[in-house]
């Protein structure tokens, strides 16, 4: 385990190896963030966000939470969302999941995990709501991993309810709304191929929250 002590020792070692690439870095750092990404993921420990997509800091911003939830009802993440679309004007808005996930281990146990609970019980809801496909699969870790691969769906589709997404979209065309899993086992993300365009038209029935095809009131996000 790394002491407390070292980690600024690491930092200072960090410091001088970005000087040493760029003797500009921090002053480019400094500036404003001009982002083309929104990296939605969780907060498990060995995912370090933009390594993974090969991006350098400034260019993703980056939310993340246990198991990668996109709930209507917190307020961290639909502020996240709502400060990339409308402030940082992001292009792309991306869910990741990832194999070995232990929120999402945990909501396939019928189990009191206390506070967790309410937590998990959106990860419990893909679970019902995908129950036939998933008990039909044998094998216990294959069972898992979709379950992981079905809930980063669910999620990128709570994101595309989202009014502000839905507003930008239809002013500027984007942002569009990806769903990714990281293999934990050999690093390599895997497009879920989120047909974002079919979803936002399935959904405007009910979802359509632009306020130009809908009856509806707007309700904003």
């Amino acid at each position: 385990m790394t002491s407390y002590e070292q980690i600024f020792e690491n930092n200072k070692k960090w410091v001088a190896e970005m000087k040493r690439r760029d003797a500009d870095f921090f002053e480019k750092l400094s500036k404003d963030q001009t982002p083309d990404y929104l990296y939605i993921g969780c907060g498990d420990s060995r995912v370090p966000a933009n390594e993974i997509m090969g991006l350098e800091a400034g260019e993703v911003f980056v939310h993340r939470n246990v198991g990668n939830l996109v709930n209507n009802t917190d307020l961290n993440v639909m502020s996240s969302i709502n400060f990339a679309v409308r402030h940082l004007h992001v292009q792309h808005i991306i869910v990741c999941g990832h194999y070995g996930c232990g929120a999402v281990k945990a909501a396939m146990i019928p189990k009191d995990m206390g506070l967790l609970n309410p937590w998990l019980r959106t990860i419990r809801d893909v679970y019902r709501m995908h129950h036939d496909e998933l008990n039909s699969i044998k094998d216990e870790q294959a069972r898992y991993n979709r379950l992981v691969e079905l809930n980063v769906r669910e999620q990128a589709t709570n994101v595309i309810k989202i009014a502000a997404v839905q507003k930008e979209y239809v002013s500027h065309g984007y942002p569009i709304v990806h769903g990714w899993v990281f293999d934990l086992h050999n690093g390599l993300l895997i497009d879920l191929n989120i047909n974002f365009k079919k979803i936002l038209k399935d959904i405007q029935e009910i979802y359509d929250l632009t306020g130009m095809d809908s009856e509806h009131s707007e309700e904003e996000s």
